[in-house]
């Protein structure tokens, strides 16, 4: 691939990120003025510890930014992982330690509340560091910036001012978007109050918008009072739309539940004089049952347990896909997610460079953290994988299933094939999980009896040595056979996969006889004829 017909290629794809790099393409024909980074951004709320959602916001983003370093031949980008830890507490988290201590510094800023598990400065500190080590993990290419360290520094002193300046503008943008009784108390600025410490939700008075003065009632008292360095944090829309300006942002991307967010932010923003970002509204996770995914209700699924029962570069290609689109999100979907992704990986070299653009794997080789593994193939599926550890029983050993992938695989050593070794760990986890408590076989009846008897009685006639194919076009000419009754050879499979893996979906049969053996499967074929 040369680099001209990649960048004709990516010029016209129609793959989503670089539909969205295209829009900063327009945004900036000439590139950035002065040779500037084009400025890509995430937010984080520290609140809370990082989750699958983190992540996903950051993968996209990259993908976004790799798009884009490509369509401009490695123009100069950045992504910063902002951190809102100016915010105040409004809620102590469940799943904390020293929940006493937090509710004593409930309305705080993040960044100034005791840390519960006592190994950092700050409750916020301690969430910051958790967000790093979460994208370390990933070796994803970020600058962490925080709210906190922008206040207390000053360094957003200048914007502030510039939301003092246009108070008025603002309230006309915001005010009309609020109930009556909001209204009456909303302020863009919300000050720290110098008695409690607390963020204050109170209307204020611009006094002198150049040294940051402000007047409002604190506990009673009518105050003046400086909000620079660190003393007043804005109100979520407006901190949204400063920031965007303070720093530059071109590019974030967000949950569809904060379009009204985006657009009454994207009016701030120009307002203060700046101009709002390119991004994608992003469709939001649901559960099993198509209920919204809620960190509270906490009916999803989390990274750990995707990265127990499935890879990371499964997890990164089931997000790649159609992000404007809803997702469910939970176990079921793990393994066909593996099986997809190594799919799209063993057709990519082989595809013309327009079609390795569309091919989910070609971003995800390009990000961080995604140098792949042991070639651009698996000998063995997951699907395949999971139906073996599922026939071999919830007390499996790694161990015992490299013995029957030998019957697959030639000279089958783990150190071999470092990816398959990873998924076997992965397929042992979920079947102990998902897999072995729901396996149930059914007796067969007397025309699936028959052609059980059939299928063993060619088994021994193929031996040990048939290939996977061979295998398969026995099964097909017993299910084709008119004398066993199968008005079709899904009816057959089915039957198969009923009673002799105790499920009602299953593999190739061929596969599964030539990885499980032909003796072993005589022996499943015994105990449901028995």
């Amino acid at each position: 691939m040369t680099d001209a017909a990649l960048l004709a290629a990516a010029q016209v794809s129609k793959a989503w990120p670089f539909e969205e790099a295209r829009k900063l393409l327009k945004r900036f024909p000439d590139g950035k003025p002065d040779g500037a980074p084009v400025l890509f951004e995430t937010g984080y709320g520290p609140s809370g510890l990082p989750h699958i959602g983190t992540f996903q916001e950051v993968l996209r983003t990259t993908l976004v930014r790799r798009a884009y370093e490509v369509l401009t031949d490695g123009a100069p980008t950045r992504l910063v992982a902002f951190s809102d830890d100016m915010d105040g507490l409004r809620k102590v988290p469940d799943n904390v330690p020293n929940q006493g201590l937090l509710t004593a510094y409930l309305g705080h800023p993040l960044s100034r509340i005791p840390d519960p598990f006592n190994k950092y400065e700050s409750f916020a500190h301690h969430n910051n560091a958790m967000l790093r080590e979460f994208l370390d993990r990933f070796a994803f290419d970020y600058e962490f910036v925080s709210a906190s360290d922008n206040y207390n520094s000053g360094a957003f002193d200048g914007a502030l001012a510039n939301v003092l300046r246009s108070y008025d503008a603002i309230m006309g943008v915001m005010l009309p978007t609020l109930r009556e009784e909001r209204r009456k108390t909303y302020s863009p600025v919300l000050p720290v109050s110098p008695k409690t410490h607390q963020v204050l939700q109170v209307p204020i008075e611009v006094v002198d918008a150049e040294a940051g003065i402000v007047r409002f009632e604190d506990h009673g008292d009518v105050v003046e009072h400086c909000i620079f360095g660190g003393q007043a944090k804005l109100q979520w829309k407006v901190d949204w739309a400063m920031r965007w300006v303070a720093l530059g942002v071109d590019y974030e991307m967000c949950g569809k539940d904060l379009t009204d967010s985006v657009r009454e932010s994207g009016k701030i923003a120009r307002v203060l004089g700046g101009r709002p970002p390119e991004g994608l509204i992003y469709e939001l996770f649901l559960d099993e049952n198509g209920e919204k995914i809620s960190k509270s209700k906490g009916n999803g699924l989390t990274i750990e347990q995707w990265l127990t029962y499935g890879s990371e570069e499964s997890l990164g290609f089931y997000l790649f896909r159609e992000p404007k689109s809803a997702k469910s999100l939970h176990a079921g979907i793990i393994p066909r997610a593996v099986d997809e992704y190594w799919q799209f990986r063993e057709k990519l070299s082989a595809q013309p460079v327009e079609q390795q653009l569309g091919n989910p794997v070609w971003h995800l080789l390009r990000t961080n953290g995604y140098h792949g593994g042991d070639g651009d193939s698996l000998p063995v599926t997951f699907g395949l994988l999971l139906n073996l550890v599922g026939v071999m029983g919830a007390h499996a050993t790694r161990e015992q299933v490299w013995t029957y992938l030998g019957n697959y695989i030639h000279d089958a050593d783990p150190a071999d094939h470092p990816a398959l070794d990873a998924l076997v760990d992965k397929a042992l986890a979920y079947n102990r999980e998902f897999v072995a408590p729901t396996l149930k076989r059914r007796k067969p009846d007397a025309n699936e009896g028959a052609a059980l008897l059939a299928l063993d009685a060619e088994l021994v006639r193929l031996g040990e040595d048939a290939s996977a194919e061979d295998l398969q076009n026995l099964v097909y000419e017993i299910g084709k056979n008119p004398d066993f009754g199968f008005e079709n050879l899904r009816d057959w499979f089915k039957a198969l996969y009923e009673t002799l893996l105790g499920s009602s979906q299953g593999p190739r049969m061929g596969s599964f006889i030539a990885l499980y053996g032909v003796a072993n499967t005589r022996k499943l074929i015994a105990e449901a004829l028995g």
